[in-house]
């Protein structure tokens, strides 16, 4: 029998870190070829990994919540084909009388600070890995009173999200007192568990700690602006015409392809119209270089509890307004679902974001690198309008954003391009389209 190392598998070209979120398996059980050993998140993705072998796992090396590199082992599996299920181990194996073993990478589907692997250390026939003895130590718990608090944990191990629950809750002290004493205020700029009250001055703060999924953003939203030159052409759009056509189509829409007709279909398919008109705007800058995509794929942005993220529609220039609609409903569920793969989010070459959505009239977005272009759009408000014969009427107008990098867009294209998107969305009949 051989021993076989689990690696943090690659996830995409540039992600370097996973979180593992929950291990479905504990060690000393037998894991079957293909089922899922444990969820894995990134900055873009959450992801089921299936075992890559059948066997007996001997040990998982990084409890949940750790961030490891990209192939590093996190676990290893005896390689039996007959292993009989037993019972979750109580201790780790000791690596020094394990075979050597051979790394194999978890599969995937199609980052948080690190932490150092660490065994962990015992107390009470119970195991607590140095984060959790850190976060407890600060927290003024007693490792006496970690006996009492239920893990959920690989084999029933306390992780971090279970101390936090605990901290945050009615203390029980079981058999062990813990001191009465009150808990000194942390100083100003001290580390504290995430989530724990603190006093700051005079002033009571709760400190956070980012997610993989917002520290990246972050980051790429600081990255952008430091890139790109950022300018904004901004039009109001009569949305009029659409809105009464939307009104007639909608019900037999939905009965034939079980998906709500929204004004993003709209845009969506005036955008695409656009970039064909304009293909300088759906191209990207590799140092002095200027590269047009020949192809049009079109990243749109959709709001999730843990964050945004921009699934990529491939090939939308193929696409009418019917295949433009059926695809990002597909995409806004895998994303809402935690289904998104790599290919999903990657590619794209042109963005649009809906800020309308939640009530925004403008708004002025970051361009999503490398990309040099995005379009927004607001919220459609009734507003009474001057006509071109001078008359006075209601009509249903919505704010769009052309936000683009001025290292390769002018004003002038930039202009022309907000102009095309405009002119598809006043003069676009969706029933000669769907």
């Amino acid at each position: 029998m051989a021993r076989v190392e689990v690696v943090m598998p690659q996830m995409g070209e540039s992600i370097t870190t996973g979180t593992i979120t929950k291990w479905h398996k504990a060690a000393g059980e037998v894991i079957e070829l293909d089922a899922i050993l444990l969820e894995i998140s990134t900055d873009k993705v959450e992801s089921e990994i299936p075992s890559p072998i059948q066997g007996k796992i001997v040990e998982l090396l990084y409890p949940e919540g750790a961030t490891v590199d990209v192939g590093k082992p996190i676990a290893i599996i005896e390689d039996d084909m007959n292993a009989a299920v037993s019972a979750p181990a109580t201790a780790p194996a000791k690596k020094a009388e394990a075979p050597k073993a051979e790394k194999v990478a978890a599969s995937a589907p199609a980052p948080t600070q690190e932490v150092a692997h660490a065994e962990p250390e015992e107390e009470g026939f119970r195991f607590y890995t140095p984060l959790v003895k850190a976060m407890a130590k600060e927290a003024g718990v007693a490792l006496s009173e970690l006996k009492h608090i239920k893990g959920s944990g690989a084999a029933g191990r306390v992780n971090k999200a279970d101390l936090e629950a605990y901290i945050a809750g009615p203390r029980k002290t079981g058999a062990s007192a813990v001191s009465s004493a009150p808990a000194k205020a942390a100083p100003a700029g001290s580390a504290a568990p995430s989530g724990t009250p603190q006093l700051r001055g005079t002033d009571r703060v709760e400190i956070v700690a980012m997610d993989n999924m917002r520290k990246t953003i972050a980051k790429n939203m600081v990255l952008s602006k430091q890139t790109a030159p950022h300018v904004n052409s901004i039009d109001e759009i009569d949305m009029t015409g659409l809105v009464k056509a939307r009104e007639k189509i909608k019900i037999e829409f939905k009965k034939r392809e079980g998906i709500n007709l929204t004004y993003s279909h709209f845009v969506l398919y005036a955008i695409v119209q656009a970039l064909k008109e304009h293909p300088l705007v759906n191209a990207s800058i590799e140092g002095d270089n200027i590269v047009i995509k020949k192809d049009i794929h079109l990243g749109c942005a959709v709001a999730t509890p843990t964050g945004l993220v921009v699934p990529v529609i491939k090939n939308a220039s193929n696409l009418n307004l019917t295949g433009l609609a059926r695809a990002l409903d597909v995409l806004a569920n895998k994303a809402k679902t935690k289904k998104l793969t790599m290919d999903d989010l990657t590619g794209g070459t042109y963005t649009f974001t809906n800020n309308g959505s939640f009530g925004t009239l403008i708004a002025t977005p970051v361009i999503l690198q490398p990309q040099v272009g995005i379009f927004c759009t607001g919220v459609i408000k009734k507003r009474v309008m001057v006509t071109e014969d001078d008359a006075i009427a209601i009509r249903s107008m919505m704010y769009g954003t052309h936000t683009y990098d001025h290292r390769l867009i002018d004003g002038e294209l930039g202009s022309k391009f907000l102009a095309s998107v405009k002119h598809h969305l006043e003069t676009m009949n969706p029933e000669n389209l769907i």
